[in-house]
């Protein structure tokens, strides 16, 4: 092989060497990824990654800080980020900082942004797993502008339809086109101003009132602020109370004698029982009874006789004599 042979091999080579440099040399920055700075792994663990890939950017209160490692799918709920960050940043990123996917614009390359917290934590090391916050998804955005576009599309349907019916409705414009309307409606409301007026008066009076009431002022003011009237009316009801007593106290004692005359009738002891239910006695009160009715004809009887005996015959004219004077007496005042 000849010396041209040879140099042409090795030119060939160089360039393509040179070529595979500019290659990868392309295709780092493509990736943004940090060829010769020094740079610590970080992980975070999410739900949902919303299309991010590895190269894609990393963010730290908005200033670019290093780039997406490789994502890897831990199970069936959590994907596991991995991410690279300038070993600069140590000394401002700590372990309660948060982590959650942005996009860069409206419709650029998704980006995952770490925020600061609020609170003293250590600084952040490598290997360390960084807290997921969740994060406005445009997805779900999307999803919820449709919605509320496609409420608002049958609000307005709705809308349009009733526009359509009240256009088409001749008893509104019937109501509406009604002169006496209006006069009807300010008549109504001079009414309500009228009894407004009249409440407004009662309210008054009902004020002077209370206000008279307060002062003692006429009978129910008296009635509620006299403090000898509230004595006798304390009096009377202590009174009435007495009463109240003595009538319990009597109806007691009434109901005990009751309670001992029922008791002696039912057990046959005492006189009532044996008035009431000795037929003995019984029939020895109607034998009284029969003498003393035949005593007192056989007396009536005899009295009778005595009026016909010339012994006391005068005497009995002389009775009848004053009593005939006794009967004229009220008859002739005068005599």
């Amino acid at each position: 092989m000849s010396a041209k042979t040879f140099s042409n091999i090795k030119l060939g080579l160089f360039v393509l060497a040179g070529l595979a440099f500019l290659i990868l040399l392309l295709y780092m920055i493509g990736r943004n990824r940090s060829l010769f700075g020094s740079t610590f792994e970080a992980k975070a663990h999410f739900l949902n990654v919303q299309g991010l890939v590895p190269g894609n950017n990393v963010r730290y209160a908005g200033i670019q800080v290093g780039t997406i490692d490789k994502i890897n799918i831990l199970d069936d709920g959590r994907i596991e980020v991995s991410f690279l960050i300038e070993n600069k940043m140590k000394g401002y990123i700590r372990k309660n900082a948060g982590v959650h996917i942005a996009t860069d614009g409206l419709m650029g390359n998704k980006v995952l942004e770490i925020t600061p917290a609020a609170g003293e934590a250590p600084l952040i090391e490598a290997g360390d797993i960084l807290e997921n916050r969740s994060s406005v998804n445009m997805d779900e955005m999307i999803n919820t502008l449709s919605g509320t576009n496609n409420d608002l599309a049958v609000i307005a349907a709705e809308l349009k339809s009733t526009m359509t019916r009240i256009n088409s409705s001749t008893a509104l414009w019937e109501l509406l086109n009604d002169s006496s309307l209006s006069r009807n409606i300010s008549a109504s409301f001079a009414n309500l101003r009228s009894a407004t007026a009249r409440a407004n008066s009662m309210v008054d009076e009902f004020g002077g009132l209370v206000a008279n009431v307060k002062k003692g002022e006429g009978s129910l003011g008296a009635l509620l602020t006299d403090t000898s009237l509230a004595g006798n009316l304390n009096q009377a009801v202590l009174q009435i109370r007495t009463v109240a007593d003595e009538a319990d106290t009597l109806a007691k004692t009434l109901s005990a004698i009751a309670g001992d005359l029922r008791q002696d009738i039912s057990h046959g002891n005492g006189a009532v029982h044996a008035l009431l239910k000795d037929p003995a006695i019984v029939q020895s009160l109607h034998t009284s009874l029969d003498n003393i009715q035949k005593s007192t004809q056989n007396f009536n009887e005899v009295m009778e006789g005595m009026k016909h005996s010339s012994l006391v015959r005068r005497y009995f004219r002389k009775l009848e004599k004053e009593q005939a004077k006794k009967k004229e007496a009220p008859e002739n005042p005068s005599r």
